[in-house]
């Protein structure tokens, strides 16, 4: 049994116009003028919908799969079998050749003998424990109408994407007033704030033109970006779909990680940047204060202190520079960097067509990667549960904006690579230090101690 078809269903709406002309054939004769009226005008509607259906029938006419195996040889894909799939079919057999070199030269032929335009996946499946080689065929016009269907480079699109960013730049302006000083004036606003939002904009920036660039390297299509607001953090990052087919797993990799690795590594030289200019690690003149709580549930840095050694004073006191009733004093570029870094963390969970999901999707194949999904969406749940908003708003999210999976590449069977293995590791690692809680926190003596902070801030 085949997936129901286009066909199939234009056929259904063409009986259903069908028989709704019968009927109203039958009641054209009514003596009475306005239910005459109505019922030719309701006749007229229904022969348009009929000639309508009836071009669409042609244009979404189901492939002939016998005449397509024909296409199929020993110097292309040597098919084996085949059965029905929507309007096209998948054939199974084994490449002779590269697919670089295969595809092109079938799609060609395959598109000859049907006399439309197709589209061609070459993919694994496993049946009784057996890997089999198989070569999916669909028409292109339907390909083109279900991405028609979602596309969101549109005139509302756009609309929304700027509101969006215009909100999500408030949320950031909002969320940077929370860190000052109780009797701060506009102009310590200015100098306080200013850095943190230009650092955060950079972030944003640099990440959204390294995917364009990686996603136009391979041909792929983005929609508008949107940028998630938030009161936690300014913004929870940017999300877009891909509006064309990737043509393999390297892409599927690559244009996510453009996006994660470029905002890990403008996030970490813009904290660099912070220190070097300041010369300390005491926030400099325009210092924002942040809640010491903010940073000893963060476990990457009680790695970098267990590596390092306790930063704390004579006395024992985590993070000395804190200010009683007021906070941590940091240069407001490094924490920039660091909210950077916890945001695109947040984006590499594997969870649904999050960048986390996209990769995993690419490395593990889409059954690991939907089990995958499934176990972050819970553990976001227990964790909002427990008392997380962050964790609940989330997943939430993830889960119900972001959720499912990117189709398949156009090449499943090309695996990405020993070195994009190597790369989502050292991704995921990050990720781990930067979310996972951590009940030890920072310490000041021995490790997995409760943390102490001078007047208990």
């Amino acid at each position: 049994m085949g997936n129901p078809s286009i066909e199939a269903a234009i056929k259904l709406e063409k009986k259903r116009a069908e028989r709704k002309l019968k009927e109203l054939n039958t009641e054209t004769n009514s003596s009475n003028p306005v239910v005459g009226f109505f019922n030719r005008a309701a006749i007229e509607s229904l022969k348009r919908e009929k000639e309508r259906l009836e071009k669409v029938e042609e244009a979404f006419k189901a492939l002939d799969l016998n005449k397509l195996k024909s296409c199929f040889g020993f110097d292309t894909f040597f098919a084996t079998d085949v059965r029905r799939f929507g309007d096209g079919g998948i054939f199974i057999g084994n490449l002779r050749k590269p697919i670089e070199e295969v595809m092109p030269k079938l799609e060609k032929k395959l598109s000859e003998a049907a006399g439309k335009e197709v589209v061609l996946w070459f993919m694994e499946e496993k049946s009784n424990d057996i890997k089999k080689q198989v070569c999916m065929v669909q028409p292109k016009a339907e390909i083109d109408l279900q991405f028609e269907s979602t596309k969101l480079s549109t005139p509302w699109g756009y609309v929304s994407a700027i509101l969006l960013c215009v909100t999500t730049f408030g949320t950031i302006a909002l969320m940077s007033g929370f860190f000052l000083k109780p009797d701060a004036t506009f102009d310590d606003y200015i100098s306080d704030v200013v850095p943190l939002f230009g650092g955060f904009l950079t972030i944003l920036g640099v990440s959204e033109i390294c995917t364009r660039i990686t996603a136009a390297r391979y041909g792929v299509k983005l929609s508008p970006s949107f940028l998630v607001p938030s009161n936690w953090t300014g913004c929870l990052g940017v999300i877009n779909n891909y509006e064309s087919l990737l043509p393999n797993k390297k892409a599927l990799f690559d244009i996510p990680v453009a996006r994660t690795a470029s905002a890990y590594l403008t996030s970490l030289a813009l904290t660099l940047i912070a220190f070097v200019s300041d010369g300390s690690f005491n926030g400099g003149e325009n210092a924002l204060f942040i809640r010491p709580q903010f940073f000893y549930n963060n476990p990457l840095l009680s790695f970098i202190q267990y590596v390092i050694g306790p930063y704390s004073d004579d006395l024992g006191n985590v993070l000395p520079n804190a200010v009683e009733g007021v906070g941590v004093p940091v240069d407001p570029l490094a924490f920039a960097g660091l909210l950077g870094m916890v945001v695109t963390s947040l984006n590499l969970l594997p969870c649904g067509r999050l960048e986390g999901g996209r990769i995993a999707q690419a490395l593990f194949g889409r059954n690991v990667a939907t089990l995958l999904s499934i176990g972050t969406s819970l553990l976001l749940g227990i964790g909002g549960l427990s008392g997380s908003v962050l964790c609940l708003a989330w997943g939430l999210f993830a889960t119900f904006f972001r959720g499912g999976e990117e189709l398949p590449a156009r090449d499943e069977i090309t695996p990405p690579g020993d070195d994009r293995y190597n790369w989502g590791f050292v991704l995921a690692v990050i990720c781990f230090l930067t979310l996972f809680p951590n009940g030890g926190g920072t310490f000041s003596s021995s490790f997995l101690s409760q943390p102490f902070f001078r007047g208990d801030l």
